[in-house]
């Protein structure tokens, strides 16, 4: 009796295995092939890391240019050495409503700092208000300038519409140079005096990064005009006058047509600038109407003669 039951169960044992072949595996069962994982990857310098840190601060700078104008280019952000970046961390300066210069009271003396430019074909005025009690360094440091004649001859050499105007690079004195335009004064820098916000119109100084220049030390004799309120540069340059006469000269400037590097193709220079002390409101030609006053220009700026006529007539 064993041996027939023995040959039933090794027939029925066989008869499973056969099926067993024929049947596929579960899919949570079936061998998978291994990913094979890579060797991590070498860690990166410090130069390498700087390197990196530097081209994401111009790739974000870029970015506000193409919104805040229509000319921004990379080439003048990779060119340029002292030009403002923009940050994804600013810091939120407080706002001050700023007063009407026709307004200003009759025993106030306010520093105004009269800037010709030869634009156009013709001199076109800018008045600029410094403020001494937030960067004292700063203006000081400008009216050196301006008292020297440091400025004059000089060109703006950079524009960009909707954004800001450059200008108070020595090299720009010789044309021939214009591919080093935007790289010169620092031989002397500024310690930094960060206390105002940008704004429309706001003077500020240009400076090198802060890869290279942690402390952000101001260039020694650059300085830009703003032409939109840019959060992101808050915190980060020091911001030492405000335009009070003449912004629609600066918007002009900044929607001329520029090369590869964002710099004016025709020359647009700063004939002179003169620092004065003004006592009392400034005065509104009598024609003016609308925004975008023009003050009269100072008697303490204008030469004997034209002092003269101006009273005259």
């Amino acid at each position: 009796m064993k041996t027939p039951l023995l040959t039933c169960l090794l027939a029925l044992g066989c008869h499973a295995a056969l099926i067993a072949q024929q049947l596929k595996a579960p899919e949570s069962l079936r061998s998978t092939t291994v990913p094979v994982v890579p060797a991590p990857s070498k860690t990166p310098s410090t130069e390498e890391i700087d390197k990196l840190a530097e081209e994401a601060q111009k790739a974000l700078f870029n970015s506000v240019d193409k919104t805040g104008g229509s000319k921004a280019g990379a080439s003048s952000a990779d060119r340029t050495q002292y030009t403002p970046y923009a940050s994804s961390t600013p810091m939120r300066l407080p706002v001050q409503k700023l007063e009407d210069p026709a307004l200003w009271a009759k025993d106030s003396v306010h520093k105004i700092a009269v800037m010709e430019i030869a634009f156009g074909g013709a001199r076109e005025t800018v008045m600029i208000e410094l403020f001494p009690n937030s960067a004292p360094q700063t203006v000081n440091n400008f009216i050196d300038h301006c008292d020297s004649g440091f400025y004059n001859g000089l060109a703006f050499h950079r524009a960009i519409e909707g954004f800001l105007v450059q200008t108070g690079d020595p090299l720009t004195s010789d044309e021939s140079a214009r591919i080093k335009w935007g790289t010169g004064g620092e031989d002397k820098t500024i310690p930094a005096e960060i206390k105002l916000p940008h704004r429309v119109g706001a003077v500020a100084m240009a400076r090198r990064s802060d890869r290279v220049n942690p402390e952000r030390r101001s260039n020694g004799s650059q300085f830009y005009v703003t032409l939109g309120n840019y959060g992101a540069l808050e915190g980060k340059y020091t911001v030492f006058g405000q335009v009070v006469s003449g912004l629609e000269t600066i918007k002009h400037i900044s929607i001329m047509p520029v090369d590869a590097n964002d710099c004016p193709v025709a020359r647009i220079e700063i004939k002179s600038i003169k620092v004065i002390n003004q006592k009392g409101p400034m005065q509104v030609p009598a024609m003016a109407s609308g925004e975008g006053l023009r003050y009269v220009k100072p008697d303490a700026a204008r030469g004997m003669v034209s002092r003269f006529f101006h009273h005259v007539w």
